[in-house]
């Protein structure tokens, strides 16, 4: 499930890494200074430095792994699974402990990921699941429960504003080709049908493009000027809505904006009073969630499936069929909390000290 379709063009990568590196200069000696056992390296392979959500995960791998004895080498696929490929199988020459592996092209990555796992090295998806076949760990973010989250936030700002949970809301869906796409429906809807007065409109944003979530916004303000609520499934489509409200003179709350992932883009509209809520989609429980497990897996000790705290997020351990999977629900970012660390759309690093499953 990936979001980086979603993430085009908020902050250079640039901005962002002198960002994260302003923060990681003021952290404070790993563990209050207690000595870190070195317990040799771990690649991590990512698809792409282009887009925010990327660069904020391979900041955080980069950052958080030392802090538990492991030296992090990164290798990035320039978004060509032929190079990831190549660079997978490569760094089993390296002889790390593990592999962290964020996919291009999930499909495409198989073969090389089992050659992999039979050289003796645990392989674990970041993000986007490799479900063809069997890997040590998968964390990645509750999708659907993304979707269930919009649903209570929208059902409350209804509520508010008109005493009970009726009006009509737009939907507009990134690429219906996307599994991210398609599992915040999924969520959002079934919980939806809860509230029968509210009147849901949907339509699509091919690829992602916000020019199109700009259009869909138009065409459907113009039919329909009592629309209440907007509801968008990446920031960068509400940056788009938000345009389309003011070439209508419409003010910040006259109609409320939910979006999904947690980029700088929707903290901003935050801000500015635009949009009521930004459901994240969690990047650093993502990683954090990897950590938690890194030393039994190499331990080669099995997971125990069940609930475990990820930076204070409640995540479900499953036992799926092409392995452990980490499922990690994304939180609801409002006015009250958006400068919140924790939150990656502030690119601030979190502070939390990793824990780990003895």
């Amino acid at each position: 499930m990936t979001t980086e379709r979603s993430l085009r063009g908020s902050l250079s990568r640039r901005l962002l890494l002198a960002a994260l590196a302003g923060v990681a200069l003021g952290r404070a000696a790993r563990a209050q200074d207690a000595a870190v056992p070195d317990k040799g390296g771990i690649c991590y392979l990512m698809p792409t430095a282009l887009y925010e959500f990327q660069v904020v995960a391979q900041r955080a791998v980069e950052k958080i792994f030392p802090q538990i004895g492991f030296k992090v080498t990164t290798l990035d696929a320039q978004n060509r699974a032929d190079r990831q490929i190549e660079q997978l199988d490569g760094a089993v020459r390296l002889g790390p402990k593990a592999i962290i592996l964020n996919a291009v092209d999930a499909a495409a990555m198989i073969p090389a990921v089992d050659r992999v796992r039979s050289a003796g090295i645990p392989v674990m998806a970041l993000d986007r699941p490799i479900v063809g076949t069997s890997l040590d760990l998968t964390s990645v973010a509750g999708t659907v429960s993304i979707g269930r989250i919009a649903a209570t936030e929208v059902a409350r700002l209804l509520k508010t504003r008109y005493g009970a949970v009726k009006g009509l809301v737009l939907q507009i869906l990134g690429d219906p080709g996307d599994s991210y796409s398609l599992d915040i429906q999924k969520g959002f809807e079934a919980a939806m049908k809860a509230y029968p007065e509210v009147e849901i409109v949907s339509q699509a944003a091919l690829q992602w493009e916000a020019r199109q979530a700009r259009s869909i916004a138009d065409d459907q303000l113009a039919a329909k000027p009592k629309i209440d609520l907007i509801f968008v499934y990446a920031a960068h489509l509400a940056v788009s809505v938000v345009a389309a409200l003011e070439a209508r003179g419409r003010k910040p709350g006259d109609v409320m904006l939910v979006s999904a992932n947690g980029a700088p883009a929707g903290l901003k509209l935050i801000r500015q009073g635009w949009e009521q809520v930004e459901v994240e989609q969690p990047a650093y429980a993502e990683v954090y969630g990897i950590a938690l497990f890194i030393d039994k897996i190499i331990a080669r000790q099995k997971l125990a499936a069940g609930e475990y705290k990820v930076l204070n997020l409640p995540a479900q351990l499953t036992v799926e069929k092409w392995g452990p999977t980490l499922t990690i629900p994304g939180a609801a970012i409002t006015a009250a909390n958006v400068n919140d660390s924790r939150f990656w759309g502030n690119l601030t690093l979190p502070a939390t000290p990793v824990e780990i499953v003895d």
